[in-house]
């Protein structure tokens, strides 16, 4: 074991579990069960919560319907915001020195946490589990995780686990390191990454879901991996400038040759086929890199604004919790 890691063997476990929740009125139910099932192995102190994420379905109404013996808190959003607010939620109304956040589709296995807390115990202020085989997954998927984790490494400033998610375990120091970052474009894996602090993956294989499909789509993939790739990488701007510098010589070389030809050749330049099609060209690679300045200077304008990054409609504690809150 790493020499700077204390063990905490004798340390008490006050578990939350923050349960991210959007349109999951089909699982939500057998999930928090089968959680619950596990947790009370690991702990006497003990609290789920469960966040809804503006869903259309009876997810909030189902969670109000479970029993006291459940422990489960809901915090209700006013809309949907995203899962990378509603692990920011759940990490404002946990009260646990271990917090731990799990999908409500089933995917995560509650199996995993008796591992996940020993090596809490063994001194790790943070256990993620990473996926151990994305041959499951869709090519678009495996494809994109590649080139995801390729363009943040270029970046240099942070090294982001491979495969890892958001179904973690981190310590309460760990917990109110991510609760004082005030950004309000939160991509939680790479937040996770720059906080530091003793860490460790464990693999896991996810389980089938029980009900249902995923709410991400290719497209909310893809902007998520872009708010990614710009919060912790300014690998856009510099391959802007590279590229800009390449064409720029290329640019300088051709316009020479063109004028070492004419002169010392007499031969003609060539016409206006070859001018249009070379401004397109330019035009093009201008806007474009306008366009990844933009997404920049966008997030600034975000912040700048000053909003909270969500609104909490609704907050049902149950009422052992709230006696002893």
């Amino acid at each position: 074991m790493n020499k700077n890691i204390f063990p905490r063997v004798d340390a008490e476990a006050h578990i939350s579990i923050i349960v991210p929740a959007f349109n999951e009125e089909a699982a939500i139910v057998s999930t928090i069960h089968t959680i619950v099932d596990r947790v009370k192995q690991l702990s006497a102190n003990w609290e789920i919560i469960v966040i809804d994420d503006g869903s259309r379905d009876q997810t909030a109404n189902i969670v109000r319907s479970l029993p006291e013996s459940l422990q489960t808190t809901l915090v209700r959003f006013s809309r949907n915001f995203g899962k990378e607010y509603a692990i920011t939620a759940g990490l404002e109304y946990a009260t646990g020195n271990v917090v731990i956040c799990m999908d409500a589709d089933g995917q995560h296995s509650s199996e995993l946490l008796v591992e996940m807390l020993a090596k809490w115990r063994a001194g790790y202020d943070m256990v993620y589990a990473y996926r151990q085989d994305r041959d499951v997954e869709s090519r678009f998927k495996r494809w994109g995780s590649r080139i995801f984790y390729r363009a943040i490494s270029l970046g240099g400033q942070i090294h982001i686990p491979r495969d890892a998610g958001d179904f973690r375990l981190m310590d309460r120091q760990v917990v109110n390191a991510l609760l004082s970052l005030p950004e309000r474009n939160r991509f939680m894996k790479g937040i996770y990454a720059w906080v530091g602090y003793h860490s460790i993956g464990i693999p896991y294989i996810p389980l089938p879901r029980s009900h249902g499909e995923s709410a991400f789509s290719k497209l909310k993939l893809i902007q998520l991996a872009w708010t990614g790739v710009t919060s912790f990488s300014v690998m856009p701007l510099r391959l802007a400038s590279a590229v800009g510098a390449l064409l720029a010589l290329l640019s300088f070389t051709y316009g020479m040759y063109v004028v070492v030809d004419h002169m010392f050749f007499d031969k003609s330049v060539p016409g206006w086929p070859t001018i249009i099609a070379s401004m397109m060209f330019f035009a093009g690679v201008q806007l474009l890199f306008i366009g990844i300045l933009g997404e920049y200077l966008s997030r600034i304008y975000d912040e700048v604004k000053g909003r909270p990054p969500y609104i909490v409609a609704e907050v049902l504690k149950p009422k052992a919790i709230a006696t002893q809150q």
